[in-house]
């Protein structure tokens, strides 16, 4: 993992959400990419220091059908304005990640129309796994796998030499533009070894791209150590963080505390709370006294946090199983910071407080849990590192409580009586206290 990563917090963005930009695709260029650089000192003033993309290339609807890997949407602009968005971010001391679909491809893409168009004899019929009807006639589309179903994702190939010439190129062409890393969209539906056999010459080219694989379900440590990724997405802990405040079962919390442990063992993953697939952390919460806890989590913990762009003004938004179904937890932003409501202000006054905490404890990134109490509606767990330690205390009872913590030598943030190796917190309080 390059060294910079230990220092990175991201905000994650939507662009064609995020800026309003059509549904479908478009002929002429609209420049929106300039409304994200109006957010930039935004995401400073949060205590970020990364701005993670999702897809810029072009693609015929919501980004993930692309049609153009070397061509950014036209309907967020065009190269320059990529260039200068990557030059006002590093201005600043941001860096760029990239979201890269190479799962599949959009059914508009010309590599797959010129197999409807030349048939088997297409230079580009190995890049998808074809089968083609007994009798071929030119404008006859072949039958080929495609993502999960969606039938204008077609699935590429990842045998093929062909596609692993085709991702090489496109990742350390746009690192050679200035990005400094990778996500790799739906990594958990690729081989992992597709990514041995790609990610060495990308190396060779920016060894000090970061590379984080999509990886919501499967063996993570595998994909990690065989693809040679630097990390992977940690959706274990999502799920427990939500779903375990959301029933009160800090029980399953501190089960996944556990195995977040023990991946850190051999990799740094992608932690998050909330991202662009899934219902926003302030809807997924019934009772909104609790939202705090779920960021006093993310940003305890061991991992490369992300923030999704809203989550740190408490932005609801549910995700829903239908056409346009991600819409709500996708908006488009105001024109730049001060269009924000203010009802959102005390929710990113806690994400300064928290960022500036694992500021001034930079171990953070690599620090594995370690539980001292747990409940149905109480954890206490610590961490440490360089000779320092933190306990993190959580209530999410209708009572005041009174937990141990060995070792508690003072609050640094939240609300809480402390006591010798005791610490006494308000109903659905909770805190960090230095150890």
């Amino acid at each position: 993992m390059p060294g910079w990563v230990a220092d990175a917090i991201w905000w994650q963005v939507y662009p064609l959400g995020f800026t309003g930009a059509e549904r479908s695709e478009v002929d002429e260029v609209h420049h929106r990419l300039p409304h994200l650089e109006r957010w930039l000192d935004h995401l400073l003033e949060l205590g970020c220091n990364g701005l993670a993309l999702g897809p810029v290339f072009a693609s015929s609807t919501h980004g993930y059908d692309t049609v153009d890997h070397f061509r950014i949407d036209p309907r967020l602009g065009d190269e320059a304005d990529f260039d200068a968005l990557v030059a006002a971010a590093h201005a600043r001391g941001v860096r760029v990640l990239l979201d890269g679909v190479f799962n599949h491809v959009g059914r508009r893409h010309p590599a797959f129309r010129a197999l409807a168009a030349q048939g088997p004899s297409a230079p580009t019929a190995d890049w998808f796994r074809p089968r083609w009807p007994e009798r071929w006639e030119p404008g006859v589309e072949p039958e080929v796998d495609v993502f999960e179903g969606h039938d204008i994702l077609v699935e590429l190939d990842h045998s093929s030499e062909a596609v692993v010439d085709l991702v090489t190129r496109v990742m350390v062409h746009w690192l050679d533009r200035g990005a400094d890393g990778w996500r790799l969209d739906a990594a958990y539906a690729v081989p992992p070894e597709f990514w041995a056999r790609v990610l060495p010459a990308v190396r060779a080219a920016h060894p000090d791209a970061y590379v984080v694989g999509e990886v919501i379900h499967g063996d993570y440590a595998r994909a990690v150590a065989v693809g040679g990724l630097d990390a992977v997405t940690q959706y274990e802990l999502w799920q427990a963080v939500w779903h375990g405040i959301e029933e009160r079962n800090l029980f399953e919390l501190a089960w996944s505390l556990k195995r977040h442990a023990v991946f850190l063992e051999s990799f740094v993953p992608w932690t998050f709370v909330g991202n662009h697939d899934v219902t926003r952390i302030a809807s997924m919460l019934s009772d909104e006294r609790h939202l705090p806890h779920a960021h006093v989590v993310l940003f305890t913990l061991g991992g490369t946090p992300a923030v999704w762009s809203g989550d740190e003004h408490a932005f609801r938004g549910v995700k829903a199983d239908r056409a346009g179904g991600d819409d709500a937890v996708r908006p488009p932003f105001p024109p730049d910071p001060s269009g924000l409501s203010p009802l959102g202000l005390p929710t990113f006054h806690l994400h300064q407080e928290l960022i500036g905490l694992r500021r001034r404890h930079p171990w953070l990134h690599t620090a594995a849990p370690e539980q001292v109490h747990v409940a149905n509606e109480q954890l206490v767990y610590a961490v440490a590192g360089r000779g320092e330690r933190l306990l993190v205390a959580l209530n999410l009872a209708d009572a005041p409580c009174r937990l141990p913590a060995p070792g508690m030598r003072g609050v640094l943030a939240g609300t809480a009586d402390a006591g010798r190796d005791v610490v006494g917190l308000p109903p659905h309080g909770w805190a960090v206290l230095a150890g």
